[in-house]
């Protein structure tokens, strides 16, 4: 899945002078990559975790629904980092990213490019059994090229993980061969989903603490 249309989304957050924080109410159903079946609720937490973060839940034979973010037009060739917590509360049975008919993940988080008309998604994942820090799935057309990376893999379930990304790090290595000093394009969007429809199974995931930096 290439979220192509996160640029319809209307931009909700304004950007500080260093980062800028995405609240849990700021996503918004990208509704041309999404069932009709909006399975995320937003939850306020107790002390111990993040005051509110998206929950998800995926059941079976629900049609898979992404939550999407677009990155203020002011600050997308500014962005150099994005932050996020998640964890896993149920994993897709045999879900594995790496393995064909079985590409379902507890929880996904979109990073997506934009250069002319080309679009360049990063897909990293929360895997149920796929091999943590492997690059699979790969896809690649005219006008969109996607890379999926299991970020994190397994349990422990119901345990926050923290995450940083390097953005033109990441792209370079993943679109640009790893070449030094090799132009980043804007960073347009983010997106969220839990998946099971492959595996027939339930899977969940909370996201909290978005932050993009620069």
């Amino acid at each position: 899945m290439s979220l192509l249309v996160l640029a319809s989304l209307a931009p909700a957050g304004v950007a500080g002078a260093e980062e800028l924080a995405i609240g849990a109410h700021e996503w918004r159903v990208v509704a041309r990559e999404s069932g009709p079946d909006d399975y995320y609720a937003i939850v306020h937490a107790d002390a111990s975790a993040p005051a509110w973060f998206v929950h998800s839940h995926y059941r079976p034979p629900e049609a898979t629904t992404v939550l999407g973010y677009q990155v203020p037009d002011a600050d997308r060739s500014k962005v150099r980092t994005v932050r996020w917590k998640w964890r896993a509360e149920a994993l897709p049975r045999g879900g594995d990213e790496c393995a064909a008919g079985k590409q379902d993940s507890a929880a996904v988080v979109y990073l997506t490019f934009k250069r002319g008309l080309h679009w360049y998604t990063l897909k990293y994942v929360w895997s149920a059994v796929g091999p943590k820090g492997a690059t699979c799935d790969r896809k690649g057309g005219l006008f969109s090229t996607q890379d999926t990376v299991i970020l994190e893999s397994g349990g422990p379930l119901d345990v926050w993980r923290e995450e940083q990304i390097d953005l033109a790090a990441e792209f370079r290595a993943h679109f640009e061969q790893g070449r030094a000093g090799a132009d980043v394009p804007a960073f347009v969007g983010i997106g969220l989903m839990s998946d099971g429809d492959q595996t027939k199974s339930d899977s969940s995931a909370d996201f909290a603490d978005f932050v993009l930096a620069w």
